[in-house]
């Protein structure tokens, strides 16, 4: 579906159906128009995630998560000078309005500069010894492990070239040389991979000590035991909207308490909930770091990624959460692994 007009929706449209009009889409938004297709709001990726973020029902109207406050230009504008509008504002798309409001046409970024790749780097951590998944990773790592027709991490390196991705670095530890010779050097993909050799275990972000040199975007750090169908493109678009130094994919995880739950003060019972289910947001893996990031990690020196962002926070630098609404799966266990052959053809087809 590349064609704007897809794009449309009402303002009462629920939120699921906006949903499947944005991933069915090339162009990344959504436009919310009334009955004369007069322009009242749009809709992006970051909307929506925000939305999920406030606990909004996905069968709420789209109204609940359109931006009114949108930029726009006019059929008459010359394309060079939405170009510059486009950048100077940071965004990504650009609706194009009549004299009367009414949606004519829509411009994207991408669309307009021709993009073929992406110079963002890509790190995918794949060092680990995966000791819950043996005795599966007795002689082969964790990442090569075959999921549906190929190991996972191919699925997800293919992810990510689909997307336009163009420049990898694998991290490898147990077995690296099995992951070297799978991969190489990624001229058969049509991309880049080299690999950052840790000679001892560094943790969830110490591999990032051995790049080299610093990138001049900002970068994607991935576990590679980890299979999703998350928008890479809209994960970087998030980051680049909210400004941040670093974002964190999570995911929201809930589990019923099966008895119930007292709330007392002192001696004195104040309410009694049966079997509540509780909700959290947790680490999904998945990470975006501005280059200077990686200042706070010391070459050859252990690092996990929660005491990068705790680093962050702690100094008054700002990080984002960017919550899952897509399928996700980490392989961590037996039974992940067998779930994750079970899924493979039906969300990966």
């Amino acid at each position: 579906m590349k064609r704007w007009q897809d794009t449309l929706v009402s303002p009462t449209t629920p939120v699921f159906d906006a949903i499947k009009a944005l991933d069915l889409g090339a162009m990344q938004i959504v436009l919310v128009v009334d009955g004369q297709s007069r322009l009242l709001g749009t809709i992006t990726d970051g909307d929506i995630r925000r939305g999920l973020l406030r606990g909004l029902p996905l069968d709420s109207p789209s109204s609940e998560v359109m931006n009114p406050r949108f930029h726009h230009g006019r059929v008459e504008d010359e394309a060079s000078v939405l170009l510059a509008t486009m950048r100077r504002l940071q965004i990504s798309q650009m609706p194009l309005l009549d004299g009367d409001g009414r949606v004519v046409g829509l411009k994207t970024l991408e669309q307009m500069l021709a993009l073929d790749g992406r110079d963002n780097w890509v790190v995918l951590m794949a060092g680990g010894e995966g000791r819950r998944l043996r005795p599966l990773t007795q002689d082969v790592p964790k990442p090569l492990l075959p999921v549906g027709p190929r190991p996972i991490l191919e699925t997800i390196l293919k992810n990510f070239i689909e997307a336009g991705f163009r420049n990898f670095f694998i991290s490898v530890n147990y077995r690296a040389e099995q992951v070297e010779s799978h991969f190489g050097d990624g001229s058969a993909l049509g991309v880049s991979i080299r690999y950052l050799r840790e000679d001892r275990q560094l943790g969830t972000a110490g591999a990032l000590g051995l790049l080299p040199g610093t990138p001049s975007e900002p970068l994607i750090v991935m576990n590679g035991d980890i299979l999703t169908t998350v928008d890479f493109k809209q994960l970087l678009a998030f980051h680049r909207e909210h400004r941040v130094a670093a974002t964190m994919a999570v995911r929201e995880y809930h589990f019923e308490v099966p008895y119930g739950v007292v709330e007392v003060e002192g001696t004195r019972l104040k309410g009694i909930e049966e079997k509540p289910v509780v909700r959290n947001f947790v680490n999904a893996g998945i990470y975006v770091l501005n280059p200077e990031v990686l200042d706070l990690v010391k070459p050859g020196q252990p690092h996990n990624m929660p005491q990068i962002y705790q680093t962050l926070m702690d100094g008054g630098r700002d990080c984002a959460v960017f919550p899952i609404r897509e399928y996700w799966l980490d392989i961590g266990r037996l039974d992940d692994f067998d779930r994750a052959n079970l899924d493979f053809h039906d969300v990966f087809r």
